[in-house]
């Protein structure tokens, strides 16, 4: 017998992380519309980046270039339609909802410029 594991149940004592991430279907929507998006030639790569306050999803038309849009959730927003944000390589906030669908679904990427 192993006495080095122990069972804890309704541990009270621990603080629940909180996950700093797009949740499974927001990542599935925001990744079906990069494979839209490369598979017209629009978009060629992606980048990631994760913080405490927001997590963005980045898109680039060639790799070594600045990213062309970055589709950001904002973990505590001021405001509930600064939940979600599309923000264009200077910074500036394109577009914003508190869903993510509809931000997203109401753009025409072609003619969408920054």
């Amino acid at each position: 017998m192993n006495n080095n594991l122990r069972l804890v149940i309704n541990n009270t004592n621990k603080k629940i992380e909180e996950k700093y991430f797009f949740e499974k279907e927001e990542l599935k929507i925001i990744l079906d519309l990069y494979a839209k998006m490369v598979s017209e030639g629009s978009w060629k790569d992606y980048g990631l980046n994760i913080s405490s306050k927001q997590v963005s999803f980045s898109v680039f038309k060639n790799a070594t270039e600045n990213a062309l849009y970055k589709i950001c959730k904002n973990f505590k927003p001021k405001n509930k339609n600064l939940k979600y944000l599309i923000i264009d390589t200077n910074g500036k906030i394109l577009k914003n909802s508190f869903e993510l669908t509809n931000l997203l679904k109401k753009i025409n990427w072609k003619n969408f410029k920054n």
